[in-house]
């Protein structure tokens, strides 16, 4: 099951309205935004978060960025690549 991690460090379990996979427009709503892919080292998971969120000065997402190994702002999606593409 696919996890929200807010920037203020609070995680939620998430699921596709149908059940299955997010739309596009799902994905937009949980980062606030376009969607950027993001690396996350180790493999199993991927992560979405805002495409412009450094530009709109989001806060630092000190959990997702540990996880990624990278500086991630804003709110942020981790799932698997079925629940997405």
């Amino acid at each position: 099951m696919a996890k929200l991690i807010k920037a203020n460090g609070m995680v939620s379990e998430v699921a596709p309205k149908d059940g299955s996979k997010f739309t596009l427009t799902e994905l937009q709503w949980f980062v606030g935004g376009y969607i950027e892919y993001v690396r996350v080292p180790g493999g199993g998971w991927d992560m979405l978060a805002n495409e412009d969120g450094l530009m709109k000065e989001l806060p630092i997402n000190i959990t997702a960025s540990g996880l990624a190994g990278v500086k991630i702002v804003g709110d942020v999606l981790l799932l698997t690549r079925g629940e997405w593409e």
